[in-house]
């Protein structure tokens, strides 16, 4: 944990000196973390929420943070469902399915009791944000109802990550909570 805090603060004082780089690096971020595979390799809830801190605490600007973080979350997930249309059922043919066969039988079993509600549960939990928006595809999810619902959740979790946990350090900061 340690090393995550001392890798935050790098981070920050480089998107504070340099803002052109924040929405950028926040945009790739939240991609990778919403893209099927790259979700297991990309931890991007906890730097979210501990960037979102540090940023909101540091008086960096959220909104256009948060923003980069919807649109990189929607955009991963578009990808994932992509793969789903194109692979189908061979995905599972694939690393890491390949190895973890339950992976897609259990976001599978999920996705057919929910519906079109996984893609908006599906953001806000690790496991299925690894595989829902993948499932969708295999199982040829109308377009307009997965792109609505997921644009729909990785806008609420692109602000309610960086941009809430970002304002609730803004206001101890101000509130002298915590050092500036």
């Amino acid at each position: 944990m340690a090393q995550l805090e001392l890798w935050m603060q790098t981070l920050v004082e480089f998107m504070r000196a340099n803002q052109e780089w924040a929405i950028p690096i926040v945009f790739l971020i939240a991609l990778c973390e919403c893209v099927a595979i790259l979700s297991w390799i990309v931890p991007a809830t906890v730097f979210f929420t501990a960037f979102g801190a540090a940023a909101g605490a540091s008086g960096l600007n959220l909104v256009p943070l948060a923003v980069a973080a919807s649109v990189g979350a929607g955009s991963g997930f578009w990808v994932s469902y992509w793969a789903g249309l194109i692979l189908g059922p061979r995905v599972d043919h694939h690393w890491p399915f390949r190895n973890n066969p339950d992976l897609l039988a259990r976001g599978h079993a999920f996705f057919e009791k929910w519906g079109v509600a996984s893609i908006l549960i599906g953001h806000f939990f690790g496991p299925l944000r690894a595989v829902i928006a993948i499932v969708a595809g295999i199982v040829k999810m109308p377009f307009w109802p997965f792109q609505i619902a997921n644009w729909i959740a990785s806008t609420v979790w692109g602000f309610a990550l960086l941009y809430g946990a970002g304002r609730l350090a803004e206001m101890a900061t101000q509130g002298g909570i915590l050092p500036r």
